[in-house]
């Protein structure tokens, strides 16, 4: 009788969650959310006519989804489910196919990313950024989280709100470095976030963490770089393409 009561108890205490724990390996699955015709409108600002006239023909929001695998050393991201297909105005962004290897001991990071017709890997240190930590809490995927700001590319605005519960500090894309998981993401002026919907305990092996595929080694200045040189011509939508193969 004894044994079974023990035996309850462990089973409960799993099923209701680790919390309290550490949880240290796992998979998560994150839906990116575009808001549309926030982009539309911001990158269609000489012709607004053009905005009002197709709006209604695209639908406000794009989501598609992620998995990110993780143990204590290292974490993988990459394309998960099928999501909503690309809106017919603006086409697809550069960031849909990106595949981001992260090695937490040696703060390494590997990264392929697909822009339009040519692929990069990106070999370069984790990204440094000066977090700060804010006072403000919410609960995602059933992980309390705290948030913290940051900036990227000189100018551009970061929120993420991470679970210390899960101490891996890795995240979405190359966004890492912070004391637990990023669980949510957000930038504002890509009118962008990426939300953690689940977050699976699940065992993981080493054929969870390789990477398929071949692209132009560059570091993450080189690609910058390159990227700026390509799209000098595109006025306010290079600016935009350029901040994206900077995640």
């Amino acid at each position: 009788m004894k044994y079974l009561f023990v035996t309850i108890c462990i089973v409960l205490f799993a099923a209701t969650g680790v919390h309290g724990q550490y949880i240290l390996r796992g998979r998560i699955e994150y839906e990116r959310k575009i808001h549309v015709h926030a982009r539309m409108k911001d990158f269609g600002d000489d012709n607004q006519s053009w905005y009002e006239r197709v709006k209604s023909q695209v639908p406000k929001f794009n989501s598609t989804y992620f998995d990110l695998v993780f143990d204590q050393s290292r974490s993988l991201y990459k394309p998960g489910r099928e999501g909503d297909p690309s809106p017919r105005f603006g086409g697809s962004d550069p960031a849909n196919d990106n595949i981001v290897y992260t090695d937490l001991t040696t703060r390494r990071v590997k990264a392929l990313k697909q822009v339009y017709e040519q692929k990069f890997l990106v070999q370069d240190s984790m990204r440094t950024m000066d977090w700060r930590l804010k006072n403000e809490y919410r609960t995602i995927a059933g992980y309390k989280c705290r948030k913290a700001v940051g900036i990227i590319c000189d100018s551009v605005y970061v929120v993420a709100f991470y679970a210390d519960e899960i101490p891996p500090g890795s995240g979405p894309e190359m966004f890492g470095s912070l004391p637990g998981m990023i669980l949510e993401l957000a930038i504002p002026r890509l009118h962008t976030t990426w939300v953690a919907t689940r977050v699976d305990l699940v065992a993981v092996k080493d054929a969870d963490f390789e990477m398929a595929g071949k692209g132009k080694k560059v570091s993450s200045g080189e690609l910058y770089e390159t990227i700026q040189q390509s799209l000098k011509d595109w006025g306010k939508w290079a600016t935009r393409n350029i901040w994206l193969t900077s995640l």
